[in-house]
């Protein structure tokens, strides 16, 4: 495998960035210090009228608003080329920084949101619809039986199209760590002591130790919390330290066991790794998180038909096989998931089969009380 183009050390992640960004946004949550940013449950019924969707046209350049370095540069000049446009890129580093600069009134025609915060968006009228006829390759997606029909975070895939999927687990070096168990407690592996690294990040960290304890990765329960909070400081004795930049680590050898994004693991072994078979990673047997992101239209969108066009170029399975090989994350492209299954043929459990985004172990978004509890938790473990 061509590592990807870049420093010697990789840059942060986008996952590593999203990190900063989920904790931040347990704080808004709390202060409200973003426009229109109180958290609502994903199941408050949706009444924001859509505007309707735009044919798949050019009617301008395409004004692109996603994290940085987040699609094959290949890909992007392949686009511009074929349809005489130009990509005006701006980036954000959270999620809370792409809703702060739409709710300022900020115009682009494309962005990416991760799936709780389409529900935010889409309830706040904040998207407008995409017809899925528009889109030469739409059944690449939508094909009979797909989970993306009709997902938990879109009601009939109105007003979004998958991007990327995900799931978190555990990584290993294999040449100093013997004793993996398939599990998450393997983050408190004796053999690993002082080398043991969690996610700097609320939802992943409180979800790894709700599913040791049975609990839904949601939990905002006063009583599970503070089971969850119990087992983390227990786990404290272990760490080096709390961290979202999994791949730095790794590679330089301070962390020999990393709770890690699957992404973020593939490009580390598959791209980095002088010796590939010193790196493993599992998916542990309680379960694990598994998210996805999407494209969108904003309502104010100044060039909604070339954002459609721009959808349906990145659903060609040969440029979603590009983006693959690029950021070592599945894009759920029918046609495509052969190709990312022999990316991570050694190492299986990267992999993410459309089937198990069917699962409860998703991140909601919830409520503004229920927000403060779990961020409370994550300030207390932290401060232990």
């Amino acid at each position: 495998m061509t590592p990807r183009p870049g420093p010697e050390l990789p840059r942060p992640t986008r996952r590593g960035l999203l990190a900063g960004g989920l904790a931040l946004g347990a704080s808004l949550g709390a202060s409200m210090t973003l426009p229109g940013c109180a958290y609502i449950r994903d199941d408050v019924p949706t009444d924001a009228p859509l505007p309707p969707s735009a044919k798949a046209e050019v009617d301008g350049d395409l004004v692109y608003f996603n994290w940085a370095d987040y699609l094959a540069p290949s890909v992007l000049k392949g686009f511009q080329r074929e349809y005489g446009v130009k990509i005006i890129e701006s980036n954000f580093d959270s999620m809370e920084g792409m809703y702060a600069k739409l709710a300022a009134g900020n115009q682009y025609d494309i962005v990416f949101p991760i799936a709780k915060w389409v529900v935010k968006l889409r309830q706040e009228g904040k998207l407008r619809s995409i017809d899925p006829a528009e889109l030469r390759n739409a059944d690449q997606v939508f094909y009979s039986g797909s989970y993306f029909n009709d997902p938990w975070y879109d009601a009939g895939s109105k007003v979004s199209v998958p991007f990327t999927v995900y799931k978190t687990g555990v990584g290993w070096r294999t040449d100093k760590v013997s004793t993996m168990t398939d599990s998450w407690k393997d983050l408190w592996n004796d053999e690993a002591r002082g080398r043991i690294f969690t996610l700097d990040d609320q939802d992943e960290a409180l979800a790894m130790a709700a599913l040791i304890l049975g609990y839904d990765v949601n939990t905002a329960k006063q009583s599970e919390l503070d089971d969850i909070k119990d087992l983390l400081i227990s786990q404290k004795e272990y760490l080096r330290a709390y961290s979202s930049d999994d791949i730095n680590n790794m590679t330089s050898g301070d962390a020999w066991i990393h709770h890690m994004w699957s992404g973020d693991f593939l490009y580390l072994r598959q791209g980095l790794a002088d010796d590939p078979t010193q790196f493993d990673f599992q998916a542990p047997s309680e379960g694990v998180p598994i998210n996805s992101d999407a494209y969108a239209i904003p309502t104010n969108a100044r060039h909604p038909g070339t954002a459609m066009l721009f959808i349906d170029y990145l659903l060609r399975p040969e440029n979603a096989v590009k983006n693959m090989n690029y950021l070592y994350y599945p894009f759920p492209v029918k046609d495509a998931l052969p190709a990312f299954a022999e990316l991570a043929k050694d190492v299986p459990a990267c992999n993410v089969e459309i089937s198990d985004l069917e699962n409860e172990n998703v991140f909601r978004l919830l409520g503004t009380d229920e927000v403060q509890r779990r961020s409370a938790v994550w300030t207390e473990v932290k401060a232990s």
